[in-house]
């Protein structure tokens, strides 16, 4: 009997948290469910929509899709299509190579991304934080933050072209250690080396995982994973020695100094004396039998803590790269891979600055606390970068493609960038800096109102300002509401208070009392009902999909009815029968209507 997806995920799950080993996972890709489930996890994203080299799309997805797929992978007939290559700016004004693969290709990798992630997941390192299930960049932060305290050397480790650079027979041979099924890694060598066309021309991929495709994420994950085998298991356990640090014999000088004192009532010796120890580290920090190694580890990028001399430090640098270039053929970029003083300089990780905080003159209980402690910090250059969209010539000016807009989309559009930003950088201590780019996004902001309705920063200002609660307080925002359907839609800008949260999460507003929203397995239930929502008449059925309900509206032409019920639905989606799908395609709204 067929299992559940949920069953079948967890039996991995558990079979991967004993360590044993995985037969006859192809047979898996059988299961129906298991793309049912993909499909409602792939479905909205933008990429659904946007066709690949063979010009396939989420548009038209059925049950009858499903069953084709699976009646070639039983018979091994199934083949990944080559990916259409683009070209997507980075920061440095390079150009990132990207895969679009077809939907076909997308649904199977998720299936794929669903079985090795059940499995890998619970064997994977706690040290790796990059592309895994309730983690991320914030977790990966706070570890540092909070377990990192008395570093000495930082050492960034940054991979040159990481995903682009697997070695496929090492990955391979990665996962033939615990997948005992030479069918299914065929399958994955298939997916592999399927190659890429550019400018039509097919070019073959002879190393890196599928860009842009669904099972990038957990096949570098599985790769690297030894890489984080190798640093707990060999480095850390060589660089890590001595229970606590040896006393400092200068400080327990001044410490006797201070009783004598003391007994001899001379208060203003103690005084002095006390000065002179608050300048003192109480521990020995060159103690040459005390040696700490942190690891932490998102996606490609790396960060080692380690408390010792700069020569060994150099030393774990040079293994790290030695591991990597022997074992997975990968290399350490030259440029990024640093090695910094925790104490007078400052680590970029995850686009925070990190650095060891230092202060004699700083007293909590009559003790130095803020001495080696992790302090995470905003980049001045990123404020500046985060800036300049908003401002010309040095000030404030208005977005005149926002100009055109309502202006509840205004101040949601500032709104969500605003909000989105902030609260990445919750957890820097000097999160107060950011109130230049409030001031720059809130004054844009409103010169974008006040120039589409030709009036004032000052009156916007006045007609949009609003005071709300906030854990710290009140706080003042900007905020308008808009009815649609009976539900009342709010967009806010603002209200964020701009101080530090040691257990920071990126936490969007609650929305409105409303319908709830809809989920992946809504539209799969409206699916496997097998009824057309048009014409009412039971039959296999396909779904409808666009990108944007707004791309429907023509201003100056009559809505079909199809438009109509996606409307009144709030759906993107619409489950229909094949006459009535290839109506919707041919543009005859009217036929619709007379069936």
């Amino acid at each position: 009997m067929m299992r559940n997806a949920e069953s079948v995920l967890g039996v991995l799950r558990d079979r991967g948290r004993r360590g044993l080993p995985l037969e006859r996972l192809y047979r898996q890709l059988f299961n129906p469910h298991l793309y049912l489930l993909a499909y409602g996890r792939l479905y909205s994203n933008h990429g659904a929509t946007t066709p690949g080299a063979t010009g396939e799309t989420v548009d038209g997805m059925s049950l009858g899709k499903i069953g084709r797929i699976i009646d070639a992978l039983r018979h091994e007939r199934y083949r990944f299509q080559p990916a259409k290559r683009v070209y997507i700016p980075k920061k440095t004004g390079k150009l990132r190579p990207l895969g679009l693969p077809s939907w076909s290709d997308k649904l199977v990798g998720e299936v794929i991304r669903l079985l090795l992630e059940a499995y890998y997941e619970p064997q994977f390192s706690g040290r790796s934080h990059g592309f895994r299930p309730r983690r991320g960049c914030h977790t990966a932060l706070t570890e540092v933050a909070h377990n990192w305290t008395g570093t000495t050397w930082f050492i960034e480790g940054d991979i040159s072209d990481c995903f682009g650079s697997l070695d496929h027979e090492i990955l391979l041979s990665v996962l033939a250690e615990k997948i005992h099924d030479n069918r299914f890694l065929r399958l994955l060598r298939n997916m592999l080396q399927a190659g890429y066309l550019e400018d039509w021309e097919w070019n073959a991929t002879l190393s890196g995982a599928p860009q842009g495709g669904t099972t990038s994420p957990i096949l570098s994950n599985i790769y690297l994973d030894r890489l984080d085998k190798y640093v707990e298991n060999v480095l850390i356990p060589e660089y890590t020695r001595g229970g606590r640090r040896t006393p400092n014999p200068s400080f327990r000088k001044v410490q006797y100094a201070i009783t004598r004192a003391r007994n001899r009532a001379d208060h203003h010796a103690v005084r002095q004396l006390r000065q002179q120890l608050r300048q003192l580290p109480s521990k020995d920090p060159q103690d040459p039998g005390f040696r700490r190694l942190k690891y932490v580890r998102y996606a490609d990028d790396t960060l080692l803590g380690f408390i010792g001399p700069k020569a060994e430090a150099e030393q774990i640098k040079t293994r790290l790269a030695m591991f990597l270039h022997d074992d997975l053929k990968l290399e350490l970029s030259q440029q990024k891979t640093l090695i910094t003083h925790a104490r007078t300089g400052a680590a970029r990780f995850l686009g925070y600055e990190i650095t060891v905080q230092h202060s004699d003159h700083k007293i909590t209980s009559g003790q130095r606390r803020v001495n080696g402690t992790i302090g995470l910090r905003v980049p001045t250059t990123v404020i500046k970068a985060k800036c300049v969209p908003y401002l010309k010539r040095g000030k404030p000016a208005h977005q005149p493609q926002l100009r055109n807009l309502d202006d509840h989309l205004i101040i949601s559009t500032y709104g969500a960038q605003y909000r989105g930003f902030i609260q990445y950088y919750l957890l820097a201590g000097d999160v107060w800096k950011l109130n230049r780019l409030h001031w720059a996004m809130e004054t844009s902001m409103l010169k974008t109102l006040a120039a589409k309705h030709r009036s004032s920063v000052t009156k916007m200002a006045r007609k949009y300002k609003a005071t709300i609660d906030t854990p710290h307080g009140p706080r003042i925002c900007f905020q308008a509401s808009v009815e649609r359907d009976g539900r009342k839609t709010l967009a806010r800008f603002g209200g964020i208070p701009l101080k530090r949260q040691k257990k920071a999460v990126l936490n969007d507003r609650q929305p409105a009392p409303g319908p709830p929203r809809s989920k992946g397995d809504e539209l799969i239930r409206r699916l496997r009902a097998g009824q057309c929502e048009l014409c009412e008449q039971r039959t296999d059925t396909q779904v409808h999909h666009v990108r944007k309900l707004a791309d429907l509206a023509i201003p100056g032409r009559p809505q079909p009815e199809w438009v109509k019920l996606m409307a009144r639905m709030r759906r993107k989606t619409l489950v229909v029968c094949p006459p009535c799908h290839d109506t919707i395609h041919s543009r005859q709204p009217t036929a619709i209507l007379t069936q």
